[in-house]
């Protein structure tokens, strides 16, 4: 799905609004005045704010696709691209950690009368470069070949929440300092989880 300039600000500021106050706390109208746009243009582009947080999901998840792709395309060997593809995860998920908070909550919420359909194809090719990426380096003889390649993504997102909504808990152990959340994210935990990773990929079970 392709979209224009002028779709995609409206989007970014959607998603701004959404990650600040909450799908339910947002109005269209707010979008509207964030975006300097009028609703009729919102109406024209999305229909409703359902559609435009539907809209928000593939932009996101294929804007996502097209970083990976040029990772995994650099020439350099499969453990370097490891690093690489984490860093890139981890970079994404900590920027945007409110709107995943989003994501997750409507994608589980039943009551919601949301499309995911499109959101699910794009998550899904993502998932795809992923395991294609694995199977390069198992023929290449650098990874193991007993790897449970979907829980690669799961393994990586859960450890990451996992600190974040427990981040009080770590400083509590002075293991973070209270502003240095961004250093200790991208110094400290990105390369933990890069190494749990490349751990599951060559650890010969």
């Amino acid at each position: 799905m392709e979209f224009g300039e002028k779709q995609i600000h409206i989007l970014i500021i959607a998603e701004k609004l959404f990650a600040e106050n909450g799908f339910d706390g947002t109005s269209v109208r707010q979008i509207a005045k964030e975006a300097s746009v009028n609703l009729a243009m919102i109406s024209y582009y999305f229909g409703s704010k359902e559609r435009l947080l539907e809209n928000l999901l593939v932009y996101r998840t294929s804007d996502f696709r097209m970083e990976l792709e040029t990772v995994i395309s650099q020439e350099m060997d499969h453990i370097s691209k490891i690093d690489d593809i984490v860093a890139l995860a981890i970079r994404r998920i900590h920027r945007n950690r409110r709107m995943y908070k989003i994501i997750h909550f409507e994608y589980s919420n039943d009551s919601r009368n949301l499309d995911f359909d499109s959101y699910l194809v794009q998550k899904k090719a993502n998932y795809q470069l992923i395991e294609d990426f694995v199977i390069s380096g198992q023929r290449a003889g650098v990874f193991t070949p007993k790897v449970n390649t979907p829980l690669i993504v799961p393994t990586i997102l859960g450890t990451y929440f996992n600190f974040y909504y427990n981040k009080r808990f770590f400083e509590s152990l002075n293991l973070v300092k209270p502003g240095s959340l961004d250093f200790y994210v991208t110094h400290e935990l990105t390369p933990h989880i890069q190494k749990t990773i490349k751990a599951l990929l060559t650890y010969e079970m």
